[in-house]
């Protein structure tokens, strides 16, 4: 079939060459449309218990999370100066598009009693600026005289202030929140720059969009790195522009196909998906220099350059295949989880991948079919002396000191094993962003100052129409607030029952004593008056819904994590159902911050299940290739090793088990499984020639593979170090994990898995083995597919043209 294939591809070159020029336009275009994903969340399947509860909430009580939050640093706010640059920092933020409303000291309300028409009205406790240091200390009286605000805006111990700026929920889930943003910080800014008051800014909206402009800022930064360490790279081992440029192209076509792909299935850009590109480049590579070196392999053994592009398609096509296929599955597994996020993600690596497998095995040998024939010095990579010490300390170091290999190993899989036992799962909300971020630094700030910004909602579910409104619910809601005042990570929590205080309060003309709930005398007075209250004026409709049956209790908390969070809530849930009586009411623990730490634990746990069905299709696919158990029990042992010395280190240097540190498993079992399939395969080939001579073809199979793995495998860990800079710390430890387990399944694969081979022998040999379900290597001629060495390199006649070509 390979060879039908190859004809085909030759022979319809120019066919090719235009279809695949049209489809990248086209898939181009699709590319140049792709956006950024703006919304939060995305972990947590529709069916979940936790999401099913905050879409009740939303539908109920509206978005949650919508405000961005800033601090004023110190006592120095509190001049007449200095707290009218206050007010008027927030009359402008409030003009800017995409703000709904403003709250702070400078810009809130108190309740007046008004005899006359028999209600409250809504007032001002400040309509313009301090005149000078008595009015403000005036001011700042009323303000202390109304205690539903502290704790709220205001922090009496530290003389920090805040300023809530509701931003509109929809907007923010759009391109145009960028600017909105921008407008925030620029005017913050130079309220900072004319006070000399630092001040911090945090909350949902504001984390999320930073976060997103850093991804968007790295994404062609990382691509263009990773093209130019791979072109390096491939300029080194082949000495050819020509081969680099093809190279480059190859894949840099395949980036354009994966974000087409991305394009026509709808899917935005993540943090996860803004890898894809150097994911691509990187693991496209090495599918070029294997290419590559086959070809130059086969021209020298028959200098006819078309035969050898021939032979490439027709002897190479399918292990290209196998293992392309074995790192998809890697991403693939990731599709049969029930998270949105990992789906797309897979879909788009597996697309990825592939693609590059069809458009490499098409592209390359059309391309170099146009091209001259290889020089002798773009020949000179096959005859590296430093590689060939290498390959020969790797098969006399195999065949002499195996238990040195073992005990070394076992040692070190022994003690990756105590590792392991202390890693812990946590996750947190701004995981992904570098210590010295301002974004971390200000929420630092909200978190010893206010207790933290991250939104937890507890809805009351009373079963019945106002219900929320009676006595008995009002003193259950004052006592779950005593109860999260107790916990450190909670802030001052807001609920209609200090609406019901405020009111009071304002009946008995501001007097902060009655900040209280009502009794029998207090509501015959004060209820006339709350029925006259319009929609506007009354105050219970942000924490009541229109049957007053459902209420809500809000808190701010810090972001401390999911082991935190996870007894947090335990602890709470026990205390609330003590509370309030099961069989009375529905009590929900909700909000953005538990949707999202959930989402976490929940998606860890689904990472763990895809890399399960890693290993089995892995697994299926090996079987098909090689038709015995013993020989994958073999060849699974030095790619499994990795994966445990990885986990083990993970353990040792407190890196916790979170979603983008899951990912390395995966993805790193798929691509170093490769270097397993080749080496079997060649020895399979090597007992054939050398008539069933088990050790010499272990030697034979290791000196023809070793180069072949050294030189993809460098590829791979350059490729994969680069994320090692990124500012985001999950990208970062998805780089360094993955180019540390790449390295050591390189290690193991060159020397545990041909130790293993020796030492077990005839106990693994079995016909089965000998006779496999499919042939992934043409076993009719010694055709030297990984052979990266060569005595004597047969030279071509110099074509002038092609030498004035590369040289420039």
């Amino acid at each position: 079939m390979w060879a039908w294939v190859a004809n085909r591809v030759l022979r319809n070159r120019i066919a090719i060459l235009i279809g695949v020029i049209l489809c990248t336009v086209f898939l181009g275009y699709e590319a140049a449309h792709v956006e950024m994903n703006y919304k939060h969340g995305g972990l947590l399947p529709r069916t979940d218990s936790a999401y099913v509860d905050y879409e009740r909430f939303l539908r109920t009580f509206s978005e949650d999370g919508n405000v961005i939050v800033v601090g004023a640093e110190g006592g120095a706010l509190y001049t007449p100066e200095h707290f009218g640059a206050w007010y008027e920092l927030g009359n402008d933020l409030r003009r800017i598009q995409g703000v709904d409303s403003i709250f702070s000291e400078a810009h809130l309300f108190e309740l007046v009693r008004d005899d006359s028409l028999m209600r409250f009205a809504v007032r001002r406790v400040m309509d313009r600026a301090p005149a000078d240091q008595a009015e403000m200390d005036s001011v700042l009286a009323r303000i202390r005289a109304l205690p539903f605000y502290n704790g709220l805006l205001y922090n009496d111990s530290t003389g920090a202030s805040l300023m809530m700026v509701f931003v509109n929920a929809a907007l923010f889930n759009t391109e145009e929140r960028t600017e909105v943003v921008k407008a925030l910080g620029d005017r913050i800014e130079e309220f900072s720059r004319a006070t000399g008051i630092r001040t911090h800014v945090s909350g949902l909206p504001w984390i999320r969009v930073k976060s997103t402009q850093l991804v968007k800022g790295e994404m062609p930064v990382f691509m263009a790195l990773s093209l130019f360490v791979c072109g390096l790279l491939l300029l080194l081992f082949f000495n050819s522009w020509r081969v680099t440029w093809i190279c480059l192209g190859v894949v840099a076509i395949s980036v354009v196909w994966s974000f087409g792909a991305m394009g026509l299935l709808d899917y935005r850009i993540t943090i996860l998906q803004s890898v894809i590109a150097p994911l691509v480049i990187v693991t496209g590579v090495p599918n070029c220099v294997f290419l590559i070196n086959a070809y130059h392999y086969e021209y020298v053994r028959h200098g006819n350059k078309i035969k050898a592009l021939q032979r490439v398609i027709s002897r190479v096509g399918a292990a290209a295949f196998m293992t392309n296929a074995t790192t998809a599955v890697g991403f693939t597994t990731f599709c049969i989880t029930n998270s949105d996020t990992l789906i797309e993600f897979g879909w788009v690596a597996t697309i990825g991948i592939m693609v590059l497998w069809a458009l490499s095995m098409l592209l390359i040998p059309i391309l170099f079919s146009f091209m001259p024939p290889p020089k002798p010095r773009h020949l000179k990579h096959l005859d590296r002396r430093w590689l060939d010490r290498a390959v020969e300390w790797i098969v006399r170091t195999s065949r002499e000191r195996r238990p040195l290999i073992y005990s070394i190993t076992t040692f070190c899989t022994v003690m990756a094993c105590i590792g392991i036992l202390r890693m812990k799962d946590e996750s947190r909300i701004v995981d992904d962003l570098p210590e010295n971020n301002p974004v971390l630094t200000d929420l630092r700030f909200f978190e010893s100052n206010f207790r933290g910004v991250m939104p937890l909602e507890v809805v009351v579910d009373t079963k019945k129409k106002g219900g929320a409104l009676t006595d008995a619910t009002l003193k259950r809601i004052v006592k779950l607030e005593d109860t999260l005042a107790t916990y450190p990570e909670f802030s001052q929590a807001i609920s209609i029952a200090d609406a019901v205080k405020f009111t009071k309060q304002a009946f008995y003309g501001g007097n902060p004593e009655k900040y209280a709930l009502l009794n029998s005398t207090d509501k015959s007075f004060i209820l006339p008056y709350l029925e006259g209250a319009n929609a506007r004026q009354n105050m219970a409709r942000a924490f009541i819904d229109s049957t007053r049956q459902i209420t809500r209790v809000t808190v701010q908390m810090a972001d401390v994590g999911t082991t935190r969070m996870d007894s947090l809530l335990s602890g709470l849930r026990a205390q609330v159902d003590s509370i309030f009586d099961p069989a009375k009411y529905v009590v929900t623990l909700t909000g953005t911050c538990v949707v999202f730490l959930k989402g976490s634990s929940y998606l860890v746990d689904n990472l763990i299940t895809s890399l399960f069905w890693a290993i089995i299709i892995i697994v299926a696919l090996m079987a098909l290739l090689f038709n015995s158990f013993r020989i994958l029990v073999v060849a699974l042992i030095p790619n499994m090793i990795p994966l445990v010395f990885t986990a083990g280190l993970m353990g040792f240097f407190h890196i916790p088990i979170k979603p983008s540190t899951m990912l390395v498993f995966g993805i790193a079992l798929g691509i170093a499984v490769d270097n397993a399939i080749h080496f079997l395969a060649r020895y399979r080939l090597e007992l054939k020639l050398t008539g069933g001579d088990l050790h010499k073809s272990v030697d034979l199979a290791t000196r023809e593979v070793s180069v072949g793995i050294i030189y993809t495998s460098v590829v791979l860990l350059a490729g994969f170090s680069l994320f090692g800079f990124s500012h985001f710390g999950g990208i970062r430890a998805l780089g360094v994990l993955t180019t540390l387990t790449l390295l050591v399944a390189m290690l193991t694969n060159l020397l545990v898995l041909p130790s293993l081979l020796l030492s077990l022998n005839k106990h693994i040999m079995s016909k089965a083995f000998q006779e496999p379900l499919l042939e992934i290597m043409d076993e009719e001629e010694d055709i030297e597919l990984m052979e990266l060495k060569l005595d004597r390199p047969v030279p071509e006649p110099d074509a002038p043209e092609g030498d004035e070509m590369d040289e420039r």
